[in-house]
């Protein structure tokens, strides 16, 4: 496979080498290829981004999707993201641990697992994300998740690549103006709220309808499930078959696919670590070097 070019990694990925398929996403991933380079008529395929704070049961609630999905024949991937540290660079890469539907023969054929690490990127989404998701979709995935980790303003990113956005909520989180602060709530189009079989579940479920209530659009809805009981897993499954996007996200999602464009054409530069250490040590301020990365 050594000098394999794009276009037929792809051919062999739609044929369902998952070896090619893998080459190809890390030569996305790292910008040796992109989807430009074998844009040829894919599958109509949809993405969803599933994200929450940690400990809310996100992975759990994820493998009940790639089962269900799956078993009804549809191939699903995930794209699970993990952020790497600011110091090393490097990522634990682990999200797959919690997962068991990929491991049952009947359904492995039909799901496809990659953990991607943000590397450059700010908050908890990878630049290149977008590409990846097209990627997929190119060769035949036509269900793509999308994991991140946290819940904060940089995870509104997720709204520059998926086309509707789940955020997963679970009880004992605290007062919902907090969830409200995150920006969430803001772009999410369903919020779940899992471990509905403990205490606290139903009330902190309250605390956000009311909090949403203020919204003066169309707030998202929020129901309760439980990963571990299966309680009101089958109802949300149908209802993200068919999600609606929520009345004036668009212009959100528009401003996120923008600030994420600008930042990657700033972090792609040949100069963007160099630049980093020159500010660092003093040598340059960082209006000098905006002015270097953007003219690159």
């Amino acid at each position: 496979m050594r000098g394999a070019t794009p276009a037929s990694l792809h051919a062999e990925a739609v044929a369902g080498s998952r070896r090619a398929l893998a080459r190809l996403l890390s030569d996305v991933e790292d910008g040796r290829a992109s989807p430009m380079d074998f844009d040829t008529p894919g599958v109509a395929g949809r993405s969803l981004a599933i994200t929450g704070p940690p400990g809310v049961g996100k992975s759990c609630l994820i493998d009940h999707m790639l089962r269900a999905w799956a078993g009804e024949g549809r191939r699903t991937a995930l794209l699970a993201v993990d952020p790497s540290s600011s110091l090393s660079g490097g990522a634990l890469l682990g999200d797959r641990i919690r997962l068991t539907s990929p491991d049952e023969p009947d359904l492995a054929d039909r799901i496809y697992v990659r953990s991607i690490a943000t590397r450059r990127a700010t908050g908890s989404v990878p630049t290149v994300l977008g590409d990846l998701v097209r990627t997929l979709h190119l060769c035949g995935w036509e269900q793509v998740l999308i994991e991140t980790v946290g819940a904060g303003q940089s995870e509104v990113r997720c709204a520059a690549v998926a086309d509707r956005i789940v955020l997963i909520e679970g009880p004992a989180r605290g007062d919902a103006v907090q969830a409200e602060k995150a920006g969430l709530l803001e772009l999410a189009d369903l919020v779940l709220v899992n471990k509905s079989d403990l205490d606290g579940a139903s009330r902190h479920a309250a605390e956000l309808r009311d909090a949403l209530s203020l919204d003066a659009g169309r707030p998202p809805e929020v129901r309760l499930v439980s990963a571990k009981t299966k309680e009101g897993l089958e109802e949300a499954l149908a209802l993200l078959n068919d999600l609606p996007e929520r009345p004036g996200s668009s212009r959100a999602r528009a401003r996120e696919r923008l600030a994420n464009a600008v930042e990657r054409h700033l972090t792609g530069h040949d100069d963007y670590e160099s630049m980093l250490a020159d500010i660092a040590s003093g040598r340059r301020s960082v209006e000098e070097v905006m002015e270097v990365l953007w003219r690159g």
